[in-house]
């Protein structure tokens, strides 16, 4: 009986799924034949942003459109007319919408590149606002000023791309950049640095794909970018649209795929130069009242059921791929836009019962899947990425599915994992069961994005996996001229393995946030009034891993050709990894991926002579597999002891282990790679021979 009634419960739980993905796709299917129907289609209505706000037309004629449905009246200001606030009013249209047309002077624009302007709004108290348009290409601001200008951006001779975008990737290793922070100079770097000095640098690591972040224009520096003010503006504050145009197109010209973190689940309060009270009233882009408010963010949420603002967000993600040639997204916040609640105070299980009910925001997911369909439609070649932290099921399963969307999600509970490990628990106590649960728990045929620790653990207040590692013994002991001391050497060990069984294991992408490859010293902090306005934290101190003297340039070197020996073999691309040994005594975590076998040694002071190892390569006479090192994390130029010989052979035996039909026996355990010498079949041993656990010292 009570199998029947468990059963019984599965089955409506199915049902009532099931019930929800017709109910999602048909909310979409709807939405979409309206546009359709109603805007002559998705292509002519994501264009939008080529006739809302100013544009210059091909006689030299200006054409303004703006949506102000709770404006009195609507007037161009600016430069071109001395700053009068009613010589060129605008016409009303249905809708809320509004437009205005100035016509070309002796076959020139009427507004000149570079000048400034303002929307004026005469709101409904009969009050006068001086605004930026949502659709501003450029926005700066004067170091006298608190407020950013809007200035009309339209040069007489445009950047012209002159490289293709990459090929979607099949295995993505994502480099998250931050251009304002990307130079050891304690100030705020520029496109230009990005372009020339650090885009050689993610090509030479091995990654082959950039995410920037913050280029959105946000008022605030400190937000990270997560406070847009400008949602068509490329951020002023480290150059030009058009050195951003060369930024992109170089990378492209070095193979590289190039993402935007984009941030449409909520923005920032500024009036004065951003999108709140636009029209003088609460609403507009946004609910009103308490639902268009962010309890934590104090931001503005938006109203996804309206028409307009789907034609605002869907064609600013148009706008940043056609003109600037962007290769996707990675979407920030999903969560918040998923539930009503935003996920404040809620700790997700995986139950059913937190996906599907009346909290899903289904505007907000009906969104997500337009977002991803007209991705997909006009521009196949792009990727999209979800920043989930709740499991929605089928958020990277295509729209035609009832799915989100989306190509990849993050695997946020992996640096969580590492975290809780490394603060909670003794060397000797990590469960190699719940590490490798961690690392292989995603949702069936969804792909995800693995990493060791992002932005998020890099900002003040939380600590990078390195700083937490070694700590004070950073500023003291990284010099090849001091002693290895135990933290140290533990510390570079352990770095170079979690990494690596993250990248192996995690996932099928792998991403890094920028200087965390060779272990970073200290936090990322903006400067703010708290800090007194101090850049020194808010930079990437690249020149650390040039000094041959220090021993930041071991886990630099680990980490570039971890990248390539994945660029090599693809296992990110491969089938999920099968794990044939998580031995909790000794400590030893073993699989086979891409043809290649991972072995890893988490024993604080074991180490294994003749360690036997289950494989699923035959080995039967005459062909025997012969296995040879690849990677060896205790080489020295990884800052490893060098205690592998990388001549020896391993051949595989027809002996079952751990139920694998075959296996081998390895004399030591350390971070190695083996290569068979026949069929190019590919293996990998990753682990260590000993590590050293203070107090004891071997």
């Amino acid at each position: 009986m009570a199998v029947r009634d468990v059963a019984k419960r599965h089955l409506l739980i199915f049902l009532n799924m099931f019930s929800v993905f017709i109910a999602r796709y048909s909310l979409f299917y709807n939405r979409l034949k309206n546009i359709e129907e109603c805007e002559g289609g998705l292509d002519k209505f994501t264009k939008s942003y080529k006739t809302f706000g100013v544009n210059q037309l091909e006689d030299g004629g200006i054409y303004c459109k703006e949506w102000a449905p709770g404006a009195e009246a609507v007037f161009l200001a600016g430069d071109f007319n001395g700053w009068n606030p009613f010589s060129h009013p605008y016409k009303k249209l249905e809708y809320g919408k509004w437009e205005l047309f100035i016509p070309p002077e002796d076959g020139c624009s009427p507004v000149p590149h570079g000048s400034k302007l303002k929307v004026v709004i005469r709101a409904q108290n009969g009050a006068l606002l001086y605004r930026i348009s949502p659709w501003a290409r450029y926005v700066v601001r004067d170091e006298d000023k608190v407020n950013y200008d809007w200035v009309h951006w339209n040069p007489p001779q445009s950047y012209i791309h002159k490289n293709p975008s990459p090929k979607r990737l099949k295995s993505l290793r994502i480099y998250e950049s931050h251009v304002g922070i990307a130079s050891p100079e304690g100030k705020v770097a520029s496109y230009k640095n990005f372009t020339y000095n650090v885009l050689p640098r993610i090509k030479d690591l091995g990654y082959n794909c950039v995410q920037l972040m913050a280029i959105m224009e946000h008022a605030y520096y400190a937000s990270f970018g997560y406070q847009v003010t400008s949602f068509f503006a490329a951020s002023s504050r480290y150059g030009t649209p058009d050195d951003l145009k060369e930024m992109i197109d170089v990378a492209h010209s070095m193979g590289i795929t190039v993402l935007l973190d984009v941030v449409h689940s909520h923005a920032s309060k500024n009036s004065e130069d951003g999108l709140n009270q636009f029209d003088g009233t609460d609403s507009c882009f946004f609910h009103s009242g308490y639902r268009g408010n962010h309890q934590l963010w104090d931001s503005r949420l938006f109203d996804y059921a309206n028409w307009e603002v789907l034609r605002f967000l869907l064609s600013n993600l148009r706008m940043w791929i056609e003109d600037y040639r962007f290769d996707g997204f990675r979407f920030d916040g999903v969560t918040s836009m998923l539930y009503h609640h935003h996920g404040i105070g809620t700790g997700f299980s995986g139950d059913y019962n937190e996906y599907f009910g009346l909290h899903v925001d289904e505007d907000a997911l009906c969104y997500l899947m337009l977002a991803n369909h007209m991705i997909n439609s006009l521009h196949p070649e792009c990727i999209t990425i979800a920043e989930d932290v709740s499991g929605m099921p089928a958020l990277c399963r295509p729209v035609a599915e009832g799915g989100g969307g989306f190509d990849y999600r993050l695997a946020m509970a992996i640096p969580d994992k590492w975290i809780q490990i490394i603060k909670e628990l003794k060397d000797e106590d990590w469960n190699m069961g719940n590490i490798v649960h961690t690392l292989t728990n995603r949702r069936y045929e969804e792909k995800y994005i693995a990493y060791a620790e992002s932005h998020d653990q890099a900002l003040v207040g939380d600590k990078t996996l390195a700083f937490r590692l070694m700590d004070a013994e950073m500023y003291t002991n990284m010099s090849v001229l001091m002693p290895l001391t135990p933290i140290i050497d533990r510390g570079i060990q352990l770095h170079k393995m979690i990494r690596l069984i993250t990248h192996a294991l995690g996932g099928e992408s792998y991403l890094n946030f920028m200087g965390n490859e060779f272990g970073h010293p200290e936090w990322l902090d903006f400067p703010r009034i708290g800090n007194n306005e101090s850049y020194h934290y808010a930079r990437r101190q690249f020149n650390l891993t040039e000094d041959d003297l220090l021993r930041y340039k071991f886990l630099n070197a680990f980490d570039r050709d971890m990248n390539k020996l994945e660029e090599r073999f693809g296992w990110l691309a491969s089938p999920q990894a099968y794990v044939s040994e998580k031995h909790e005594s000794n400590k030893v975590i073993a699989f086979e991926r891409a043809g290649l076998i991972f072995i890893f040694n988490f024993h604080p002071y074991q180490s294994y002579v003749d360690y036997r190892v289950g494989i699923e390569t035959p080995g039967k006479y005459p062909f025997l597999y012969c296995y040879k090192i690849l990677l060896d994390s205790d080489a020295g130029e990884y800052g490893g002891h060098q205690r592998l010989d990388h001549n020896t052979e391993y051949f595989s035996e027809e002996y079952p282990h751990n139920y694998r039909p075959n296996s081998i026996m390895v004399s030591c355990l350390r971070l190695v790679g083996l290569k068979t010498l026949q069929n190019e079949t590919i293996s990998l041993f990753t682990s260590r021979i000993s590590r050293i656990s203070s107090p004891k010292v071997i």
